[in-house]
């Protein structure tokens, strides 16, 4: 590793086969402490290829436990994280939209490093319990149109690395991986980064796969559309600016979009949306991210797809998804 390191301190590249050796060593224990803290941080210092990505995807896939949901053609919405906006949980939020308007939803997620609180924070919050049984998830996307996927259930190899990524606190190379690595493998993604230098990665690596995808960056640093500035989006058809005008909604400051202090507050927030008494804000978030996923999704116009989106919240269908899910969790 040492070797490894010194080359990435020079700013060389890894190989996509010794990125994904490195990786497998990396979640079964194989390196020191100090050398895992090192080789998590060192992409916050340099870049990281499409090759090094694509290695690290690789790994983590044939290493995670998968789920067959295939016949579902559901949709992920996942960010990266990272981006240091502390925002409410607006993807999770979102999903809930999606299920709402008839897309099935594989949202695959996690506990906040670097935030507040992070989708299985909030689900937790609420009394969701996380499983890896198929035959559950399946019976919640049958009934509720959605399923969690709660990634330490699915990546069993990453309990070497979660306590050194807990303990470090900030975001690592395994946020860009977070939305790659879905167990579902899931075939139409919305995927929200950090950078627009890790959108051009998302891009030419998802061009190589079938997936229908939209990946998302706003041009003021969210992973995720914000509705405060103009934001990119790279689809199979091709990148564009799109603003939140061209979307039918109105601009919000980034105070409008504050995630609170702790997982209770964030918990408040959610519920508060998805009951209709969310701000307008805070709603038009929601319906601008659940409608480009409905977009991406079910292929419908950018004007339909938000039309559906605003539906299934202000009618309640979103809501009663919810209440769904975390019922058929308790039973």
């Amino acid at each position: 590793m040492k070797s490894v390191l010194n080359d990435l301190f020079e700013y060389k590249a890894l190989d996509k086969a010794t990125a994904k050796e490195i990786l497998k060593n990396l979640t079964q224990g194989a390196y020191n402490p100090s050398e895992m803290s090192a080789f998590l941080t060192v992409y916050l210092m340099r870049s990281i290829t499409v090759e090094e990505l694509e290695g690290f995807r690789e790994a983590m896939l044939e290493l995670c436990i998968p789920v067959e949901i295939e016949e579902y053609e559901a949709i992920d919405l996942c960010g990266t994280g990272g981006d240091g906006k502390n925002t409410f949980n607006i993807s999770t939020l979102s999903s809930f939209i999606v299920a709402g308007a008839g897309q099935n939803v594989a949202k695959h997620g996690n506990n906040s490093v670097s935030s507040v609180s992070g989708s299985s924070n909030v689900l937790a919050h609420f009394g969701y319990q996380f499983t890896n049984d198929l035959g559950v998830i399946k019976r919640s996307l049958d009934e509720a149109g959605i399923c969690f996927l709660h990634a330490p259930l699915f990546h069993p190899a990453m309990k070497n690395v979660a306590p050194i990524r807990k303990e470090l606190g900030i975001k690592t190379f395994f946020n860009m991986l977070g939305p790659m690595v879905n167990p579902s493998f899931p075939e139409r993604q919305l995927v929200g980064v950090f950078s627009q230098e890790l959108q051009r990665l998302y891009g030419y690596l998802y061009q190589k796969t079938d997936k229908r995808f939209v990946i998302l960056h706003s041009l003021d640093g969210y992973d995720e559309i914000s509705l405060t500035g103009d934001f990119k989006m790279w689809s199979n058809e091709g990148e564009r600016i799109v603003s939140p005008e061209d979307l039918g909604l109105p601009r919000v400051k980034a105070e409008d979009l504050h995630g609170g202090a702790s997982v209770e507050d964030a918990a408040t927030i959610f519920k508060n949306i998805l009951e209709g008494s969310g701000t307008e804000a805070q709603n038009a978030a929601v319906i601008a991210n659940a409608g480009l996923a409905l977009y991406c999704g079910k292929g419908w116009s950018l004007e339909d797809s938000m039309a559906a989106a605003r539906e299934s919240l202000e009618s309640g269908k979103a809501l009663g998804t919810f209440k769904k899910l975390l019922e058929l969790s308790a039973n």
